[in-house]
């Protein structure tokens, strides 16, 4: 839990009782079944659909949206699991807007595209609320064990396709459940009343995979013990490093990686005990920077902003989430980077920023300054893969694991995805499918 020292402006209770469920409350609920059925009908089931290829999962799009239009919603649920199995999680926190959503034709025709995202929760939901397993039915037994590691998007969605498979799984975790990111690392209102959980739980029920909670590669596991005792190994293990500001006082209290403090407030049972200060900054541009700048706006802190070295049109973060943060509050400062961290009695009082500028394709710093008062200063500037972990086994790139195609690794019974690998897009659908791949390649190798 976040600790902080005295006379810094952090506390706990800076709003009233129900202010949390209010401000935490979800982000899109639930449509209503005459709301999706008007919705899918607003889709023109192309041919060869444009939204369908902007899919990293590939999932058929307009079956399942024909497929609610129809009052099959069931039979659409089916449809988005054949592809994703996690496509209920998808749907909460998948950027269509840049994806599937942003190539539908009423997108460019229009400037208002088929609510994709929220039809697929539609669909997944109603099944998954009259449903406790999966719609899938394993193959009979092959006698061969896989150990997938990493309890995330990837190492879930490989985990069940190697189970309807007929392998036999064993999923390991660090930490003491299953979800990832998804349990750990996204914002609340993204994902209420425990979804997470309950959708490991369902993925989980098709048997066949055995899971082992405080287990971590480096530690408790090592790569060559599981390569002798496994037919095949996947590793979905996430970047479980943070990226450091590089400038002196990063250890002082108020400075806090945002990533910890995001997976405090998931686990929170009482929103209203989680101490926030009055003045947030946040440095970084990516979709965890909004996550945490928003929530603490939630939590009662009352001057929040963004820090971005680069101008706004090159935050990682979507148009959608950046929008969504200055709608509640968060201020977005760009072309600043931070040089120093101003302290008082060894707590943050505020950060020196930096201005910075673009000569020839190379970011620079000015030389001009500005200062921004803070209680917590949030590092939000990317993770990292802790390589001593993986005992310099496997071949990496630019900090992540090298895979093929099939997300095979330099090892010939070793497979990788989700974030840990290189070229990938850090989004939880990509994981999914990098899941799904391994899967398949894992199966086919052994088959063969």
């Amino acid at each position: 839990m976040t600790q902080t020292k005295a006379g810094s402006d952090i506390a706990a209770g800076r709003l009233p009782e129900d202010a949390y469920a209010d401000n935490f409350s979800d982000l899109h609920p639930l449509l209503e079944p005459h709301e999706a059925r008007v919705e899918a009908d607003r889709c023109y089931f192309c041919y060869d659909a444009p939204c369908m290829q902007a899919c990293p999962t590939s999932i058929d799009i307009p079956q399942f949206i024909r497929q609610i239009s129809t009052g099959n919603p069931t039979g659409s649920a089916k449809t988005i699991f054949e592809q994703n199995i996690l496509g209920g999680m998808c749907a909460r926190v998948c950027p269509t807007e840049t994806l599937c959503e942003q190539v539908c034709v009423r997108e460019v025709a229009e400037g208002k595209p088929v609510k994709i995202g929220e039809l697929q929760r539609y669909a997944t939901d109603h099944y998954m609320a009259g449903n406790d397993t999966t719609p899938f039915t394993r193959a009979a037994p092959t006698g061969r064990k896989i150990a997938v590691v990493g309890a995330g998007p990837a190492g879930l969605s490989c985990a069940h396709r190697l189970a309807v498979h007929g392998h036999d799984v064993t999923l390991f975790d660090a930490r003491d459940k299953a979800g990832g990111l998804n349990e750990f690392g996204i914002a609340s209102y993204k994902s209420v009343d425990d979804f997470a959980a309950r959708e490991a739980d369902f993925i989980l029920s098709i048997g066949g995979i055995e899971l082992k909670t405080g287990m971590r590669l480096g530690d408790t596991l090592d790569l060559a013990g599981l390569r002798a005792e496994y037919d095949a190994v996947f590793l979905g293990i996430g970047l479980g490093g943070v990226n450091a500001l590089g400038i002196d006082g990063e250890d002082m209290s108020g400075a806090l990686d945002a990533v910890d403090y995001i997976a405090d407030l998931r686990q929170a049972t009482d929103l209203s005990r989680l101490p926030v200060g009055r003045r947030v900054v946040v440095i970084g541009g990516g979709m965890t920077a909004v996550d945490i700048a928003v929530q603490t706006r939630f939590l009662g802190a009352e001057d929040v902003t963004i820090a971005y070295r680069r101008g706004q049109d090159r935050m990682n973060a979507s148009e959608y989430e950046q929008h969504l943060a200055q709608t509640n509050g968060v201020r977005i400062v760009t072309w600043a980077q931070p040089k120093a961290l101003v302290s008082a009695n060894g707590a943050v009082t505020a950060v020196e920023l930096e201005r910075t500028e673009d000569r020839s394709g190379m970011l620079a710093g000015t030389g001009e300054t500005i200062t921004l008062p803070a209680d917590m200063v949030f590092k939000a500037v990317g993770q990292t893969l802790v390589q001593t972990d993986l005992g310099g086994a496997l071949d990496l790139e630019k900090g992540r694991i090298v895979v093929d195609a099939d997300r095979r690794t330099s090892l010939s019974d070793v497979w990788a995805g989700g974030d840990c690998v290189s070229g990938g897009e850090d989004l939880t659908v990509t994981a999914v499918e990098d899941g799904k791949i391994a899967a398949e390649s894992i199966n086919a190798a052994l088959s063969a």
